[in-house]
């Protein structure tokens, strides 16, 4: 082999090198680009449906007053149990849905009570809302494998479109 020939050889090492690095950080980074997104997306599902839940409990909080604090956290509780049921287009019940309902509760209470001023853990054990999300989220992920916010995933069918 002469000199050229092993210099050649030597600058194509260099370059499949370069291209291996190259394709491994692409790999790496489409990884992270993934995590962030999921990541992303699961904040956003998370303001949105807790956004409109204390809404709802805000509403019956203020109604609430009428029929008597006991009354009107029941009402709150319930009111905002159905808004859930309608974000995840839950229109039966089920084994999955109501263990699901059931361990949602203590952060829709926690919600109510905090839309009272109260969200420190009340003497009935019903910690603040972000320590009840967080249990919530965590029994969910341990019960079915997989985080409470993929139930929003919502694909958007494709539609024909239609000039007219």
């Amino acid at each position: 082999m002469t000199s050229a020939t092993n210099y050649i050889e030597g600058l194509q090492q260099i370059a499949d090198k370069a291209q291996s690095l190259e394709v491994a950080y692409r790999q790496e980074a489409a990884v992270q680009i993934a995590l962030l997104e999921r990541q992303r997306a699961f904040a956003f599902r998370r303001m949105n449906l807790m956004r409109s839940l204390v809404e709802a409990v805000t509403a019956r909080t203020d109604e609430g007053s009428d029929v008597g604090e006991r009354n009107g956290e029941e009402i709150a509780v319930a009111s905002a149990l159905a808004l859930l049921r309608i974000k995840l287009g839950w229109s039966s019940d089920g084994e999955t849905r109501d263990a699901t309902l059931m361990n949602f509760t203590p952060v829709v209470v926690a919600l109510y009570r905090g839309s009272n001023g109260d969200d420190q853990i009340t003497p009935d054990g019903i910690p603040d809302i972000g320590t009840a999300l967080g249990h919530f989220e965590d029994w969910y992920e341990k019960a079915y494998g997989v985080s409470f916010w993929m139930l929003f995933e919502n694909p958007i069918p494709d539609t024909p479109r239609v000039d007219f």
